[in-house]
């Protein structure tokens, strides 16, 4: 992929949660761009900090006990951290929309499927009723609702759970915004609902031309067939970004490592899958040197007194890992 602008930077964005009179820093530090047409991943076990960023760049972290404490989130030439709540208002959903987690929780139950998928375009765009439900019809068939204005009078407890996701797909992509952000869209599909899901979202994203996608998920299997471009997160802290074929090819910092292990392969059959030692620590106890030291197979003493600045070890490609300190370009 050629060069193309940048419609979002995100720059040393920090957040954090005031738990028990302590502040518990969820993302911490956390700087990537996306590009126009780039289709970006951002991977990692929960807790990692992935959910918690993509809701700081919408400015949905709830205040108390969440606080965007520092960073900037610029977005089209806007830094959002720095806009009126109401001008942030008009940005959700018309040019920055999300598929949260969770479409049987989602979904408001005593609204019928017309009624929540028409309410944005109806406030962004100022639609009458009417052309509101024809716009949305459109959107339902694009992602694979049959029968779509029928179905605008149905509630969401008379779908699927596939086609709940579908729905809330819909709900994101009615405005046509320039910057999708999925959230686990395909957690608790069974799998060949979750290959229809990608399917569509590659395809939505080849038909959107310019805009741009951000996937959150813990899944490597569904970065590989998705992603341009992956973040990898642990700790609050971006811990290697590459090309989503690089990254593949050659993971360098211990915990992708760990996370491609735990992958299931064809030619291994019958073999015991790896799995990285250890829990994520707690958000309120992350050691002090790297945030990975506790479960590194490759840990040495100066892991656990310095944590690593993330450093570029070639062009487009960086990691946070003292393996890698000689290279040149690093980054506080």
């Amino acid at each position: 992929m050629g060069e193309s602008k940048t419609l979002l930077r995100v720059n040393e964005l920090r957040t954090y949660f005031d738990i028990e009179g302590q502040q518990a820093w969820a993302a911490n530090g956390v700087s990537f761009e996306v590009r126009e047409g780039e289709f970006l991943g951002i991977v990692g076990e929960s807790g990692s900090g992935k959910s918690v960023t993509a809701l700081s760049i919408m400015r949905l972290i709830p205040d108390p006990p969440g606080h965007i404490d520092s960073g900037s989130v610029i977005f089209d030439g806007r830094d959002l951290l720095g806009l009126p709540i109401e001008e942030m208002r008009k940005i959700r959903g018309r040019e920055i929309a999300m598929i949260f987690q969770e479409p049987m929780t989602s979904l408001n139950p005593v609204f019928t499927i017309g009624r929540q998928v028409t309410e944005s375009v109806i406030l962004h765009e100022n639609l009458g009723k009417s052309d509101a439900e024809e716009r949305a019809v459109k959107v339902l068939t694009q992602v694979g609702i049959p029968d779509a204005k029928k179905r605008l009078k149905d509630y969401p407890h008379q779908f699927s759970g596939g086609m709940r996701q579908r729905v809330m797909i819909a709900m994101a992509l009615i405005c046509q915004p320039k910057l999708l952000i999925a959230d686990e869209p395909t957690t608790a599909l069974d799998v060949t609902i979750q290959a229809q899901i990608l399917e569509l979202m590659k395809d939505l994203q080849d038909q959107r031309g310019g805009n741009a996608t951000i996937l959150i998920t813990h899944d490597l299997a569904v970065v590989a067939e998705t992603c341009d471009r992956v973040i990898v997160m642990y700790g609050g802290r971006i811990q290697e970004s590459a090309s989503a074929s690089a990254l593949f090819k050659k993971p360098l910092h211990p915990y992708t490592k760990g996370l491609m292990g735990s992958i299931p392969h064809e030619n291994e059959r019958g073999q015991t899958l790896y799995a990285i030692p250890g829990n994520v620590p707690s958000i309120m106890d992350f050691p002090a040197g790297c945030r990975f030291c506790t479960r590194c197979e490759d840990v040495h003493d100066r892991c656990r007194e310095e944590e690593p600045d993330l450093i570029e070890v070639e062009r487009g490609r960086e990691v946070r890992c003292h393996l890698f300190d000689e290279a040149e370009g690093a980054k506080t």
